[in-house]
């Protein structure tokens, strides 16, 4: 084999003899031996030096013996071996020439190479593949190139990246433990178990980012507000890691603190506004904070910045509830405002994150256009609706970005689970009279449910102390409402005046003061909120015996 006709193939050769061409050397020194010295040439130097042979005067298989990097030089259509180097024999062993290369050079086939060869072989282009691990545990970086003298050939030129391919395998290592991490605090901040209210069934669903480290700070959160009512909430922190996910922690626990308050959904993301502004001024949040109230069968909402909720009917329509909308959570300076949306028997409620409908190239409308369609076909369970909308959304492992759903139905009760559902209200008219009108009402509603007789008077002794605490301090009109689910007896009284009750310790002089301390003492629970339309609605409730909590 000449090795010199094939050195004209090898990198930067070609564009050396160009130069040379371009520029021929002068042999015309000065007569102190001083002067322009071409490289390439063999020229005598001062001080009896020998000469420095040309580029095209060294002998290529010496060359290439010396390269570092490993050399192998097949031919023809079987890539027979004509040549491997010093650094190959080191690496690889002895390797015998004349030979198919499948025979001779059993590593290539296994890095699957040959087709790479094949491919250089009939385009006449070079090829390049990064970082394949060899039999010798070492990595590699192999460039083909072409050759076109006889019956062409491949020069295989292998530098070793060991050192590269295990600095990057560390960094992914480490991006892995942080990606674990991430997910780990994000999944142990989000609710372990949802709570299940009485009126409503609901299931969500988490999934983590797929790209390395790409957790971000999607959650939510049920709460049952006492009464009868729930709320709801879901939420999205920008930006990626723990640092995402330790925010996204801090707000879902203020959340649940000002929940307790019992405050309308847009006064409720006025508070979280402010905090995530202490939290981190350059962080911010989307979020839609929603209340469910059986007895008014709809979805009070406010959103800050966050995605609409669909609304699914009993006849398979999807509402959209796009207004109103105020700016993410950490922006400040914003009045934000609640809306409404029907939420009847039947009825299912769709809270999710963007990464279930934002996609690349695509307009956020069209996603969320999609998932109303997904969500209009879809029936059975919560569980079942939830995971029908993330395969309908195509997300899968890899998928780019977090995504949150969570689903709520609103069961339409028939047969004998409506009489498991009740409801029961009288106007509280007229003057001191209408207390003792209301503990009759009271004891022939809950005779009529069948309730035993120790539920039974702990109920009437409540509806007194509620009615008797409105007439003292409340003002028309007044309302006396009794309901009773699978689980509890809900007893509210409403009237117009807002200012909220408290429970206090009454001095043994007192006349009053007694009533609310009565019902903390007797009821499962207690509270008191505000109104929408001004004034105040004071509740209680009692598990029924064997019910689940």
């Amino acid at each position: 084999m000449n090795f010199t006709r094939w050195s004209a193939r090898l990198p930067g050769t070609q564009r050396r003899a160009a130069a040379r061409t371009d520029h021929p050397v002068t042999s015309d020194l000065r007569s102190d031996g001083a002067g322009s010295v071409p490289a390439a040439r063999a020229e005598q130097l001062a001080d009896g030096a020998p000469p420095v042979p040309a580029v095209d005067e060294l002998p290529v298989r010496e060359v290439l013996d010396r390269v570092p990097a490993l050399v192998a030089l097949v031919h023809g259509p079987d890539h027979r071996l004509a040549y491997v180097n010093d650094a190959y024999v080191t690496a690889f062993g002895p390797r015998p020439t004349g030979d198919p290369a499948r025979a001779a050079l059993p590593e290539l086939d296994e890095l699957g190479l040959f087709p790479l060869l094949d491919q250089v072989l009939r385009s006449g282009k070079p090829r390049t593949v990064k970082s394949r691990k060899a039999p010798d545990s070492r990595s590699y970086t192999f460039t083909c190139t072409p050759v076109t003298e006889g019956d062409g050939g491949v020069l295989i030129f292998a530098t070793d990246v060991t050192d590269h391919a295990e600095a990057a395998e560390r960094l992914r290592a480490s991006e892995r433990r942080q990606r674990e991490t991430a997910v780990t605090l994000q999944r142990s901040l989000l609710p372990q178990e949802l709570e299940q209210p009485d009126d409503l069934r609901i299931a969500a669903t988490y999934h983590p980012g797929g790209t390395e480290a790409a957790v971000g700070g999607d959650w939510y959160d049920v709460i049952t507000l006492g009464g009868g009512r729930t709320a709801l909430v879901i939420g999205d922190v920008m930006g990626r890691g723990v640092r995402a996910a330790a925010v996204m922690g801090q707000l879902r626990t203020a959340v649940r603190a000002y929940a307790r308050l019992d405050l309308p959904p847009h006064e409720i993301l006025q508070l979280l506004d402010g905090l995530a502004m202490e939290i981190d001024a350059n962080q911010i949040a989307t979020c839609v904070y929603a209340i469910h109230d059986p007895n008014e069968g709809r979805l009070v909402y406010a959103s800050a910045g966050h995605l609409p909720i669909l609304v699914r009917d009993e006849s398979g329509i999807v509402q959209r509830a796009d207004e109103p909308t105020g700016p993410p959570l950490g922006t400040g300076g914003w009045m934000h405002t609640s809306g409404s949306i029907a939420l009847g028997p039947g009825s299912t409620a769709v809270l999710y994150t963007d990464g279930l409908v934002e996609r690349r190239n695509e307009d956020l409308d069209e996603g969320i256009a999609s998932l109303e369609r997904a969500l209009s076909g879809a029936t059975g369970t919560p569980q079942v609706v939830c995971d029908r909308l993330v395969r309908a959304a195509g997300v899968t492992a890899e998928h780019d970005d977090d995504v949150a759903v969570l689903v709520l139905q609103h069961p339409a009760h028939t047969g004998p689970d409506s009489e498991l559902f009740r409801n029961a209200a009288l106007e509280l008219l007229g003057g001191v009279e209408a207390a003792p009108r209301a503990r009759a009402f009271a004891s022939g509603v809950l005779t009529s449910w069948r309730f035993p007789v120790e539920l039974h008077d702990l109920g009437v002794l409540a509806v007194s102390e509620l009615v008797a605490n409105s007439l003292q301090h409340g003002t028309p009109p007044m309302r006396l409402r009794l309901r009773r689910t699978d689980r509890r007896l809900i007893v509210e009284v409403t009237d117009g005046d807002d200012h909220l009750p408290r429970r206090r310790r009454a001095e043994p002089g007192d006349e009053s003061g007694r009533g609310i301390a009565i019902v903390a003492t007797i009821a499962s629970a207690w509270g008191s909120r505000r109104t929408p339309g001004g004034g105040k609605a004071v509740w209680c409730e009692f598990g029924l015996p064997g019910a689940a909590k």
